[in-house]
């Protein structure tokens, strides 16, 4: 009996070091501003981008996909380094400061007081890869100066195409470029 059991031990041991569990590590994303940098020299405008309002399906961790029958795809193994509406924020920021050369372009947060002109103001209705391939970023903004009338809000709506299907480093990329686009129009305003 000792023999057999004898026999089969190195064999256990080997099958534990073979057999091991195998980790399958979340793949952490970040939103970046791609507006070529620019050193920031002037002082205005002064101005403070609101963390937008999402639909409450992009208001989590995980990259959320949009299919052709009406159902979302959550990608738990593809989370957001922070939330969101943060990242966009951010991200608006520097592609604005970028784009105006002003030091006095940040989110909203990021001010110790109201020494701001004009409050940026965004709603997204979507923003997020479609069955055809492509990112659809579509919202209403509008630049509220502090202190002034109440100003009519925009529509703005951009789609760009993702160059690789199902690689979700490319829809990252489509999405910094679709923010990038947008913050040239914002700019366009001030």
């Amino acid at each position: 009996m000792k023999a057999p059991l004898l026999l089969t031990l190195p064999f256990l041991f080997t099958a534990c070091t073979v057999f091991e569990a195998i980790e399958d590590k979340p793949l952490r994303h970040l939103l970046e501003a791609t507006v070529p940098a620019r050193t920031p020299t002037a002082a205005a405008p002064v101005l403070a981008i609101a963390r937008p309002s999402l639909p409450p399906y992009l208001e989590r961790s995980e990259l959320v996909t949009r299919t052709g029958d009406g159902r979302l795809e959550i990608h738990e193994k593809d989370l957001w380094s922070e939330p969101l509406d943060a990242a966009i924020a951010r991200v608006l920021a520097d592609n604005l400061r970028r784009l105006t050369r002003s030091t006095n372009v940040q989110p909203a947060s990021s001010f110790i007081t109201r020494d701001y002109t004009h409050l940026l103001e965004i709603r997204f209705e979507r923003f997020d890869p479609q069955p055809d391939d492509t990112l659809l970023l579509e919202c209403t903004w509008k630049l509220q100066p502090i202190g002034g009338v109440d100003s009519a809000p925009k529509s703005y709506r951009t789609v760009v195409p993702l160059p690789a299907v199902g690689d979700r480093s490319a829809r990252i990329v489509a999405m910094n470029e679709a923010l990038a686009r947008f913050s040239r129009v914002i700019s366009g305003s001030l």
